[in-house]
């Protein structure tokens, strides 16, 4: 299985500059930041699609998940760490919060620097259509 053409040709135009997220972390952008340490930034996205919705962004571009190695064990911790410190400080850790990671084409990746989504404040519902069948 492989991703589309298309995908695959929008991809490598997108990796050829900076990220979206880059003006953020540079400091062209710092007004949106909410948290940061020296390894990641959290802001609050365009389109929030819960009532707390955060994205949580290493400062070192990734472009995927699929592009982390042993070196980035630490970093993607911090990740998780400044996930787990936001929803509590959110008031969302007791209720329930979602993280996810889009990969590539069929996830819906359209950032090409990796980033976590914090998602709570409202019960989320399955993670995907309840539809799939072995059948």
């Amino acid at each position: 299985m492989a991703q589309s053409e298309a995908y695959e040709q929008a991809k490598a135009e997108k990796l050829q500059k900076p990220s979206p997220f880059e003006a953020i972390i540079s400091g062209t952008k710092q007004d949106q930041i909410i948290y940061q340490d020296e390894h990641v930034v959290a802001f609050v996205p365009l389109r929030k699609q819960a009532p707390v919705h955060l994205l949580i962004v290493p400062k070192e571009r990734i472009p995927t998940l699929n592009d982390i190695t042993e070196d980035d064990t630490i970093l993607f911790s911090k990740l998780l760490l400044a996930a787990k410190n936001l929803a509590a400080e959110y008031g969302i850790d007791k209720t329930g919060y979602r993280i996810a990671i889009n990969t590539n084409e069929d996830a819906g990746q359209s950032v090409f620097h990796i980033h976590v989504h914090l998602l709570g404040g409202m019960r989320l519902g399955p993670m995907v259509e309840q539809t799939y069948s072995e059948k």
